[in-house]
Formats: structure tokens, C-alpha cells, sequence
């Protein structure tokens, strides 16, 4: 079988599943991908591109258009919830694509979802068609939609996020995990801010229970914020979101900064995320399909890496498939799960962690925690320095990924 030949499915027209299908293209591989929405569109409000995602992006030759619609912050400050003191700082801008070799954007999600949309085009997209059955036959898998289209495949990819139709499908049913934290988001109109300062940096204050990260977008006229809160104990809703009563969103942040509680007022309450991440998977694949992105890893929002995380896996598998070559699906699919396995594991795992650290009370902890923040940069160079291309897809069995297993 040669890659022309191989049949494709992508099961998701999200970041990951299009950044995915232009790197395929890119290598000669023909793709189809399958979206349940009706039109091409990004829920949420912005998304953090951090080095590791950005030189992905720019290879794929979309770094004029992303850096015609972000914001670049200059600096990236930790305060204190009340009194609004800089804790920690660090340059951004010319000092951090300086040290990683990319730049850090912030920009809206919807502005994303254009641009790889707009660079993959119509041809192999097929919108309104939501996946409800995968079956294994002898010359492949068979895809079953909702409208009763029927497509074939030799590779089917899950890139169709948290709620996966083919991580059922791959690992069955796994109960998400829920951190015990919850947020509430929002775009708010910088006029509406007086008292923010460095309204172009990425900012988190940080205050017992709680903390805001805030960043600008939209050429800094918008500010994109995130609100985590402890609680509830145990999630009540069915779904991820649930209804708040109103003005709980400011109850955990009473008696911070005028410049916290401004934004949080700026704009309507949103309603209440809870945040949830999905347990580490030891199998991504079964047979001809594979997971990607949310639907393998999951993770809270705490350094800002689910999109930079999706995209890497996309280079990562576009390559591993390719360089496998005709007839060894299989091996490329095992090395890419070696491949992508235990760096995310440790991106989950830090993302979790992080949580608690920003909620600290005044103390002795919460002092010790401003401390290491003064070494942020060197701390979190494992993520951000981090190069998808560089790692070449190795033999699973040489990888330091097993070491995770």
C-alpha cells in the first residue's frame, strides 16, 4: 500500500484534527476529515500558543497569519491576590522567542480555527456527519454517522476531543477525573479595566482558594480571563458546565484586588466549568485507530498547554505514519504512542499539580512557592523548549517513554 493509497479518517475538524490533516497533506497522504458541526467554528474564548506549538504552526506556514491576529505579551507576573504586588516577572517577547526559538500568542480561538481552516480548504471536509459507530472489517475500519453515511479507512484518527466517540471505541468508557476546582471565563473590553496594570502581560494572581489568569487578545484591546475557584466538593451536573447562582463567581474573590474584581464584573457571568482531566491512557490505539489530543490526554488549563499538547501530537503522528511507511500501520502507531506518551503524562501531571500551588493561603508555603517562582523560565523549559520535530518517532523499544509504562 502506498501512502497515496492510504485511506485516511480524521474524526474531528477541531486544532488537532486540521493541523493534522495539512501535515498529511503536506506529506502526500490524502485525508478525509469528519466534523459533527455545521460550519467550521471553535468554542471557548482564547488559547494560549506557547514555543512549542507556535514553531509547529509556522513550519506548516501559518506563522504570518497567526502573528497577524495575536497578541504577544511582554512579560508573564505572578501578583498577590490583595495588594496586587508583583511577586515574580518574567520578560516575554523578544526574550522568549530569543531562549525558545518561537514565539508566545495569545489570540482567540475562533481566529485559530479560521486559519487552519482556511489553509486545509473544503476538499475532504465534511461537516454535520457526527460519528456514531466504528467496525472492524478485514481490509480496514468502517466510520457510521449519524445521517447514515457510511465511509471506510485504514486509519481512523480521534481528534474529536474531550467527549471522544473513538476513545469509546479504543479504550471503552473512562470516568473523567474531577480536581475539585471550578472557573468561570470571560473576554472582557480593556476600557472596562482602570485598575489593571500591565494590561499586555500574562498575568495570575494568586490568593487563598483561588486565582485569576488573565491575558490580552485581539491586538490587546480584549483581555481573555479564567477564573478557578475550589469547590464544589463534588460536581452536581451531568455535563462539564453547569449553571451558577448569580454573583457566585465573585464570592471566593472577596476582599481581592480592585483589578480582580473589576474583570470579573466587567462582563455577564459565565456559566461554571468544572475542571476535569482524563486519566492517563497505557493504550492509544486499537487496530487502525488512534487518539489525539483531548481525546488522549485531557488535562487542566493550569499552564496553558492542551492546545500546544494537540498540536504536537498531530507533527508527531503525521510523521510517525509516514516514516513507518506502506504496509506498517501498526509500527507507526506504536512508536507515536512511545513517542507522545509520557511527555504529556508529565504535562498532565504538572497541570494538576499546579492547581494547588496557586491557591495557597498567606504563609510559610505560599512564601516558599514565590521563591522557586523567581526560577519560572528554567522550571518550565522542559515544555515550552520542547521541539515535536526534533524527536524523529524512535523504535518503541529505546524510547523514555518506557520507563512510564
Amino acid at each position: 500500500m502506498s501512502e497515496t493509497s492510504r485511506r485516511v479518517a480524521i474524526v474531528g475538524a477541531g486544532i488537532g484534527g486540521l493541523t493534522l490533516a495539512i501535515a498529511l497533506r503536506d506529506r502526500g497522504v490524502p485525508v478525509e476529515v469528519f466534523e459533527q458541526a455545521s460550519e467550521l467554528r471553535e468554542v471557548g474564548a482564547a488559547v494560549a500558543l506557547a514555543a512549542n506549538g507556535t514553531r509547529l504552526l509556522e513550519r506548516l506556514g501559518l506563522g504570518d497569519e497567526l502573528a497577524a491576529v495575536s497578541t504577544e505579551p511582554t512579560e508573564l507576573i505572578y501578583r498577590h491576590w490583595r495588594d496586587g504586588r508583583r511577586i515574580a516577572a518574567h520578560p516575554v517577547g523578544s526574550p522568549y522567542r530569543d531562549r525558545f526559538g518561537a514565539p508566545f500568542y495569545g489570540l482567540h480561538r475562533v481566529e485559530l480555527q479560521r486559519i487552519l481552516g482556511a489553509a486545509w480548504g473544503d476538499d475532504g471536509l465534511h461537516l454535520d456527519t457526527r460519528l456514531v459507530g466504528l467496525r472492524e472489517q478485514p481490509d480496514g475500519l468502517r466510520l457510521e454517522f449519524s445521517s447514515g453515511r457510511i465511509a471506510e479507512a485504514d486509519l481512523v484518527v480521534g481528534a474529536d476531543g474531550v467527549h471522544s466517540a473513538v476513545r469509546s471505541w479504543v479504550v471503552g468508557d473512562e470516568e473523567a477525573l474531577y480536581s475539585g476546582t471550578s472557573g468561570f471565563r470571560g473576554l472582557a473590553p480593556i476600557e472596562r479595566l482602570p485598575s489593571l496594570p500591565d494590561p499586555h502581560a500574562v498575568q495570575f494572581w494568586m490568593g487563598p482558594g483561588a486565582h485569576l489568569l488573565h491575558y490580552a487578545i485581539g491586538g490587546g484591546g480584549v483581555i481573555n480571563f479564567l477564573a478557578v475557584v475550589d469547590g464544589p466538593r463534588r460536581w452536581p451536573h451531568d455535563s462539564w458546565m453547569g449553571r451558577a447562582e448569580p454573583g457566585e463567581h465573585l464570592a471566593a474573590f472577596d476582599g481581592w484586588h480592585p483589578a480582580v474584581t473589576e474583570m470579573l464584573g466587567a462582563v455577564p457571568m459565565s456559566p461554571r466549568w468544572g475542571l476535569f482531566a482524563r486519566p492517563p491512557l497505557r493504550h492509544w490505539s486499537r487496530g487502525g485507530s488512534v487518539l489525539l489530543g483531548d481525546a488522549a490526554h485531557a488535562m487542566l488549563p493550569h499552564h496553558g498547554q492542551g492546545a500546544n499538547q494537540t498540536i504536537e501530537d498531530a507533527i508527531a503522528l503525521a510523521a510517525c505514519v509516514t516514516a513507518a511507511g506502506a504496509g506498517r500501520l501498526d509500527e507507526g502507531l506504536a512508536r507515536y504512542q512511545s513517542q507522545r506518551r509520557a511527555r504529556t503524562r508529565l504535562v498532565q501531571r504538572a497541570s494538576w499539580a499546579a492547581s494547588d500551588t496557586l491557591h495557597l493561603p498567606d504563609g510559610p508555603d505560599a512564601d516558599r512557592r514565590d521563591r522557586a517562582l523567581a526560577d519560572l523560565p528554567d522550571a518550565l523549559a522542559w515544555i515550552h523548549g520542547y521541539d515535536e520535530e526534533q524527536a524523529r518517532c524512535p523504535a518503541t523499544d529505546d524510547h523514555p517513554a518506557a520507563r512510564y509504562a
